[in-house]
């Protein structure tokens, strides 16, 4: 059972209405935002928590056990905090939000009433709609290592080993040409390694979409395309810096990385359509010979 502060305690058993939500939504940079759905803002400590912004929040229910519980928040896009820009650029993505019952009268952060970070966000008729994830969530997500022909590893983590610092795999350069906000063209860009950036990432250092990344989609000659278009247009002369992909295979893992020995994949395993095939006289077809050669 949740033990009330005194004074929100006394102000619900009062009959008059003196309480309010606030919530404070912090995003990954750090950048801290309040709200309110108090008529009129509410400074509380070194925080002002805006009114009338426009945030609601549906209906979450409680209930015992581990199972992970989703809600929704709405807000407009008229406020000057909280843009679409910003949404699109996905500055908004994983960030913390916390709910406190506030008595308006007497306003502290002490009934703190749930934690949750923001999961998808749609965008709709000039207002978003953020989904809320609470802390038991983490418990749906994939865990260990599961039997696949493909490496389970990313390109660059402790498990992989590669070094996406060295030359090799990134290349700095100044746009050349562009169409603002998913097709990159620099002549850096054409590395004797055919697709060296495709399923990789391109970082931009300058310019509007500074400090942004994407993941790439293609790679081919000079031209780079991004799976997901930038909220800013690109423009001719801004930096940015393309770091290689790599398709989880075996035969990438040990052509172009040369790291054989830190795949996390099970490049013998079997197609899946293999365990369909049954024997006919005469196949002999593999006569116990790997179906991978290593």
């Amino acid at each position: 059972m949740r033990s009330l502060p005194p004074t929100i305690a006394l102000a619900l058993a009062s009959g008059v209405t003196t309480h309010c939500q606030c919530w404070l939504l912090t995003r990954r940079d750090g950048v801290a935002l309040g709200f309110t759905d108090h008529d009129r803002a509410l400074r509380i400590g070194m925080q002002v928590f805006e009114a009338a912004s426009g945030i609601e929040a549906s209906a979450v229910e409680s209930e015992t056990g581990l199972a992970a519980a989703n809600g929704e928040i709405t807000g407009a896009l008229s406020s000057a905090r909280v843009t679409a820009e910003d949404i699109e650029a996905g500055r908004y993505d994983g960030a913390q939000l916390r709910r406190w019952l506030v008595d308006w009268s007497a306003p502290a952060l002490d009934c703190l009433i749930d934690v949750v970070t923001i999961g998808e966000i749609r965008r709709k008729d000039g207002a978003f709609i953020a989904e809320t994830r609470n802390a038991l969530h983490a418990l749906d997500l994939e865990k260990g290592r599961l039997y696949s022909s493909a490496c389970s590893a990313e390109l660059g983590d402790a498990d992989c080993g590669v070094d996406l610092n060295d030359p090799a795999w990134r290349i700095a350069a100044n746009v050349v040409t562009t169409d603002g906000r998913h097709r990159i063209s620099a002549p850096p860009f054409a590395t004797p390694t055919a697709g060296l950036f495709a399923r990789g990432r391109l970082m931009v250092l300058t310019g509007a979409n500074a400090g942004l990344s994407r993941p790439i989609r293609v790679h081919e000659g000079e031209t780079i395309t991004l799976w997901e278009g930038l909220p800013a247009d690109l423009l001719p002369g801004d930096s940015v810096v393309a770091i290689a992909g790599c398709d989880k295979r075996f035969a990438t893992c040990r052509d172009r990385f040369a790291n054989a020995l830190n795949f996390r994949g099970f490049p013998l395993i079997p197609s899946p359509e293999f365990a369909f095939v049954y024997a006919q006289p005469g196949e002999g077809r593999h006569l116990g010979r790997p179906l991978v050669q290593l």
